[in-house]
């Protein structure tokens, strides 16, 4: 058996799932159209800033933060009616966290090629 690496890993997800522009994923946060959700750990954070208007959910906690039972879920602040578009620092992490999703079911799901780093260069609003 061989064990496949992070990138074969994130090649395989990216072929199941739909990676969106930085500047699509403004275009849907500025109309309102999906829960920007932020994978990346508490010191990532920290040290770049918070995308404006995004939900923090660690990577290690997605699963659990977005079932139908979660607090997140039950007092609608991720509504599951709306897209939901991950993003990490570069993307390799929200691709795989995207796959994730899909197989739990969620259908609208998708992530920021590029991650953090992209949407900060397309004029996302960062919060120190």
């Amino acid at each position: 058996m061989s064990i496949k690496s992070p990138q074969t890993l994130i090649v395989e997800a990216n072929k199941e799932i739909k990676t969106i522009s930085a500047d699509e994923a403004l275009n849907l946060s500025k109309n309102n159209e999906c829960n920007l959700i932020d994978i990346r750990e508490e010191g990532e954070l920290r040290n770049t800033g918070v995308i404006e208007n995004s939900t923090h959910i660690p990577r290690g906690l997605l699963e659990f933060s977005l079932n139908a039972n979660s607090p997140l879920v039950q007092n609608n602040l991720i509504d599951t009616k709306k897209d939901i578009v991950l993003f990490c620092a570069a993307g390799g992490r929200s691709a795989l966290a995207a796959k994730t999703l899909k197989e739990m079911g969620f259908k609208n799901v998708s992530h920021v090629e590029g991650g953090f780093g992209a949407m900060e260069q397309k004029g996302f609003k960062i919060k120190k």
